[in-house]
C-alpha cells in the first residue's frame, strides 16, 4: 500500500488523505463507461451497510442533499419546525430551508458543543417535525431521556453525523440506533468519495422513497429505463445520485478504515496530552474511546481568541473556527433568538490542524505555537482580560451562560 496524500502539517487545518488504491479504482471505473449511479455505487451501498451492521444505506451526491433528503422523507414539509444547533455548518440549516421548513436553534453543551436531550426538550414546539443534533467533532449524542417523547409526539431523529462516521453510540456505530442518520464524505472526512454522502434509512419502506428521490422521482432503475419506451415519475426529486467514480474511491476508503480509525485517534490523543498543560487552553472532549475524531478544537479566552488565532496564521498554523453561528449569519437572521451559551462560547473556539498525515512532532508544533501565542495575546491584553473559568482544570458547568 502507497500513502499518497498532499503535505500539509501544520500548514493545513484538514486534508484529504489518500492510500494510493483509489487511483486505480476510478482508472476501473472510467473503463466501466458507467459514470452515473452504477454497480460501483451500489456495491459501495453494501459495504456500508455491512460495517455499520444496519440492512440497510442509501448513498448520494453530498452530505447536504444526505440532510435535505432524510429530512422530506420524515415528512418534514412549509411550516414544520426543526430543532438544530446555531454550532454547526450552514448545510445543516440550508437542508431544512430547502424543505420550506424553519430552524428553531438551540444552544449547546460547553463540554462538547453538542446540544443535549434538555436543550431540546426545552425548545419543542407543536410545530416541531424533527430534531437533528449534530454530531460535533465526531462524538455521538445521547438522546435516550428524549426518545419516548419525541416518538409519542411522532418528531423524527435526523442525525447530522457528517463527523460521525465510524464513531460510537454504545456498543454499536454511529448509525445503527434507529434514527435517519446522515453522513458527509466529503474530501477531509475520515471517509472520503472526494465528494459524496449517505443516509442510513429506518425502513425498507423509506429506502425505496429516498432511492427514488434521489433520482428525479423516477420509479425504474437506470438500467431499465434504457430498454423501456418509458418511464414514471411519481414524486418529487433530484439528482442527487452518487457516481460510480465517487462509490469508487469510497470502497477503497472504507477497505482501509481501520487504520484511519486508528490514527484519528492516535493523533487526538497525542494532542489531548500535548495541551494538558498549557494555561489558558480546554480541549473540548471528544470521548475518544468512542469517536473516531474529525477536529481537534480547543477553548481559549474570548479576549485573545482573535489575536491568537491571526498570530497563529501568520506564523503559517492553519487554525480555523469551526463554526460561525448560524442565528446569527444575515439569511438565517429572521429565526434568530438569543442564544448566550453559543455566543459565549463561539468567542472562545479554535480549532487546530488535524488531519491524519500529521506527525507527533507536527503536534508538538502546534502545541508549543500555541503557548507561546496564547503568553503574547496575554501580556497584551488588558488587565484581567483572561475569563476566570479559563483556568487550567476548570470546564464550563452547561448551565454558564457567559464568561
Amino acid at each position: 500500500m502507497t500513502v499518497v496524500t498532499a503535505p500539509g502539517g501544520p500548514r493545513a487545518n484538514a486534508r484529504p488523505f489518500l492510500y494510493g488504491d483509489e487511483i486505480t479504482a476510478i482508472a476501473r471505473a472510467l473503463e466501466s463507461g458507467q459514470y452515473g449511479h452504477g454497480a460501483e455505487t451500489e456495491a459501495f451501498e453494501r459495504e456500508l451497510a455491512a460495517y455499520l451492521d444496519v440492512p440497510d444505506v442509501v448513498a448520494v451526491a453530498t452530505g447536504t442533499a444526505a440532510l435535505h433528503l432524510a429530512l422530506l422523507s420524515a415528512g418534514v414539509a412549509p411550516g414544520d419546525e426543526v430543532i438544530v444547533p446555531s454550532l454547526t455548518f450552514c448545510a445543516s440549516v440550508q437542508a431544512i430551508l430547502a424543505c420550506g421548513a424553519r430552524p428553531r436553534f438551540v444552544d449547546v453543551d460547553p463540554a462538547t458543543l453538542c446540544t443535549t436531550a434538555d436543550d431540546v426538550r426545552v425548545a419543542l414546539t407543536p410545530a416541531t417535525r424533527a430534531v437533528m443534533p449534530v454530531l460535533y467533532g465526531g462524538r455521538a449524542i445521547d438522546l435516550t431521556g428524549l426518545r419516548e417523547q419525541l416518538a409519542a409526539q411522532d418528531i423524527a431523529i435526523v442525525e447530522d453525523a457528517a463527523h460521525a462516521f465510524g464513531s460510537y453510540t454504545g456498543p454499536r456505530r454511529v448509525g445503527a440506533a434507529g434514527d435517519l442518520t446522515c453522513f458527509s464524505f466529503d474530501a477531509i472526512k475520515a471517509l472520503t468519495c472526494a465528494d459524496g454522502g449517505a443516509i442510513v434509512p429506518r425502513t425498507a419502506g423509506e429506502a425505496a422513497v429516498l432511492r427514488r428521490a434521489r433520482a428525479l422521482g423516477i420509479t425504474r432503475s437506470r438500467a431499465d429505463r434504457g430498454a423501456a419506451l418509458s418511464y414514471t415519475v411519481d414524486g418529487t426529486g433530484f439528482r442527487y445520485h452518487l457516481s460510480t467514480l465517487h462509490a469508487a474511491i469510497g470502497r477503497v476508503q472504507l477497505a482501509h478504515f481501520p487504520e484511519m480509525e486508528t490514527r484519528r485517534r492516535r493523533l487526538w490523543t497525542i494532542y489531548a496530552a500535548a495541551l494538558r498543560d498549557i494555561e489558558n487552553v480546554t480541549v473540548v472532549d471528544l470521548d475518544v474511546a468512542h469517536t473516531v475524531p474529525f477536529t481537534c478544537t480547543v477553548l481559549v479566552p474570548a479576549p485573545l481568541r482573535d489575536e491568537v488565532h491571526t498570530r497563529l496564521r501568520a506564523a503559517e498554523i492553519a487554525v480555523g473556527v469551526h463554526y460561525p453561528l448560524n442565528h446569527l449569519q444575515p439569511a438565517f437572521s429572521r429565526w434568530a433568538s438569543p442564544l448566550p451559551r453559543s455566543e459565549a462560547l463561539w468567542r472562545q473556539v479554535l480549532t487546530l490542524p488535524f488531519h491524519p498525515a500529521m506527525t507527533e512532532n507536527d503536534v508538538h508544533t502546534v502545541a508549543t505555537a500555541l503557548r507561546r501565542t496564547l503568553r503574547l495575546a496575554a501580556d497584551n491584553a488588558p488587565a484581567g482580560a483572561t475569563a476566570p473559568n479559563q483556568d487550567k482544570g476548570h470546564r464550563p458547568h452547561p448551565k454558564e451562560t457567559s464568561q
